[in-house]
């Protein structure tokens, strides 16, 4: 058996990684020891034979491998269990911009249709939400092969147009594929490949592919990217996934296996900055993207990128979010707030402690055949703890313009479809009255607008519009926008803080990410707006914020008495 570090394409990468000669991230480090582990407590095989046939591959190609690389194709190509099936099938590989993941996918796609690889009909789907960024590692092969140094002797073993690269002797094809997901069925890939995978917001086109997997020996999937601005899509999933499979390090440099969870074959290259006040250091940027130290060129640009950034953050954001690996959100000046805070918002609820206590409703119901939602505000210990319900209209001529995992959603309740030509505000109000079993609601907080919507279907469950306010509880209180800017800062504070408690409501981060705050002139306070109007869905987060409006009459629930201890005497 021969061990990884007889082979030089995964000791040398290791052994940078260990010497510190450039810095690397902590993602880096652990993946060392996550892969010594792997190797120490596991029969594998490493093919070195096919590896030196593929590294030949490297002369038709304007680029040799770098060190980074050679070790991550290793370890995703030549890598085998005892069971003959291949250790890490599904690589990660999420490198700043320029580091040559285009690159790396055209020389491993080239080896696996070659003749060194053994699976017959092992086709490749490149695959990309758009038909430019899946063409770029299929036009790297593609130009490869009509280089005249080489056009001769690779026509031998390949045939290729500009739709299909086929290597003749196993009969595999290489072709890329669009983010059409609905005329996918049927195929039969061996690998996929998911380039700039930031951009997938849900998994419906990735489902396809994959779920094509396993018809072939040897099924392989590489997502190769880097950062972008969706939030709670399929990358974070991803590097959420990866921070659980390797191992936590201590301030002593010792790995902490007790939390990390099985690989399940999947091999995660993660380079960005540790944390996003490094980015002045310039020799930090090596943390993001291990081929930087190689390409003067590249780094003369990402230096211009750099002093652009420190310039004007807001139009050069691009710098963080693509070179640095840390994304950036949109223009700082319309965010809600960072997407960190947004997710720090996923802290269990704590249902038994709100049983029986007082609460806020909240309302938005801006069209009847759209999206309607309702929540419930409580506090505890300083923190604004809420849960929704959000209704949608499967009628809306949005949906088709959305990209939510709306199915995800729908499995967890967050959300219910309603299948009619409008949302009934009865189902609102229904669901206000179910809350009222367990809950002592003060008042329902919703804007003028809203008002002539439900005010009859709330009346129906003894809530009760009452301008005079003679009435202390279970009334409508009208929001205005004015109401609205003022609890702002109380908002942002609470999100700043992390006090703001939604519990694991992926709609809810999706709510707040599609909302960004706008600057009035009249007295520099700021509104909320949603982003896009019809595509990105705020409803949650309006009701969320009308509710707040009423945060200083809501009383904070408080720990239970002390036990009182009898004394014998």
């Amino acid at each position: 058996m021969i061990l990884y570090d007889e082979v030089p394409e995964i000791s040398e990468y290791i052994e940078q990684v260990k010497n510190g000669e450039y810095p690397v991230c902590l993602w880096q480090k652990r993946l060392v020891f996550f892969i010594e582990k792997v190797f120490s407590n596991e029969i594998l095989t490493i093919k070195t034979d096919v590896l030196k046939n593929y590294m030949g591959l490297q002369k038709y190609f304007p680029f040799d491998l770098l060190p980074w690389e050679k070790f991550c194709f290793t370890l995703h190509n030549c890598v085998f269990r005892e069971d003959g099936l291949p250790r890490f099938p599904d690589l990660l590989i999420f490198v700043g911009r320029g580091a040559g993941k285009n690159g790396y996918l055209a020389f491993e796609d080239f080896c696996l249709i070659s003749p060194y690889h053994e699976v017959r009909e092992y086709d490749i789907d490149i695959c990309a939400t758009g038909e430019d960024q899946a063409r770029m590692s299929f036009d790297d092969v593609y130009n490869v092969l009509e280089n005249p140094k080489n056009r001769k002797k690779l026509r031998k073993h390949f045939y290729w147009n500009k739709e299909v690269i086929k290597g003749i002797k196993n009969n595999s094809k290489l072709k890329y594929r669009t983010n059409n997901a609905k005329t996918k069925d049927g195929l039969r890939s061996g690998k996929v490949d998911f380039d700039e995978v930031h951009a997938y917001e849900t998994y419906d086109s990735i489902k396809v592919f994959t779920t094509a997997l396993g018809k072939k020996p040897h099924p392989r999937r590489t997502y190769a990217t880097t950062n972008g601005d969706i939030s709670d899509g399929v990358l974070d999933d991803l590097i959420e996934k990866a921070d659980k499979i390797l191992p936590k390090i201590d301030n002593n440099g010792v790995p902490n296996w007790e939390d990390t969870i099985e690989d399940n074959g999947m091999l995660c290259f993660i380079c960005m900055l540790d944390r996003k006040e490094e980015y002045a250091d310039e020799k930090m940027w090596h943390k993001a993207n291990p081929s930087l130290r190689y390409f003067p060129n590249l780094y003369e640009e990402t230096k211009k990128e750099y002093i652009d950034y420190c310039d004007n953050p807001d139009a050069n954001s691009d710098f963080m979010t693509k070179r640095m690996n840390i994304r950036e959100g949109i223009n700082k000046e319309i965010q809600l707030t960072d997407w960190e805070n947004i997710k720090a918002t996923n802290q269990p609820i704590p249902w038994e402690d709100l049983e029986g206590q007082s609460a806020i409703a909240g309302i938005d119901y801006t069209k009847i055949n759209d999206f309607a939602s309702c929540g419930l505000l409580f506090r505890k210990n300083g923190k604004f703890i809420w849960f929704q319900q959000t209704w949608v209209c499967k009628n809306s001529k949005d949906l088709p313009r959305i990209k939510y995992d709306m199915k995800g959603a729908l499995r967890k309740g967050e959300i219910i479809m309603v299948d009619g030509l409008e949302i009934d505000p009865d189902l609102i109000s229904e669901w206000i009255a179910q809350q009222m079993t367990k809950y002592n609601i003060q008042r329902v907080a919703l804007d003028n607008y809203r008002l002539s919507l439900i005010k009859k279907s709330l009346e129906k469950v003894g809530i009760i519009y009452d301008p005079d306010k003679k009435m202390k509880d279970q009334v409508i209180q009208l929001v205005r926008p004015s109401n609205i800017e003022l609890v702002e800062p109380i908002i942002d504070s609470a999100f700043t803080n992390h006090n703001i408690i939604w519990g694991d409501c992926q709609t809810m981060r999706w709510y707040a990410n599609n909302t960004k705050k706008v600057q009035t002139k009249k007295n520099g306070n700021y509104q909320y707006k949603k982003i896009e109007a019809k595509s990105r869905k705020t409803d949650g987060f309006f009701a969320f914020a009308a509710a707040m409006t009423q945060w200083e009459d809501l009383p904070e629930i408080l720990p239970p008495p002390p036990q009182l201890q009898a004394f014998v005497f």
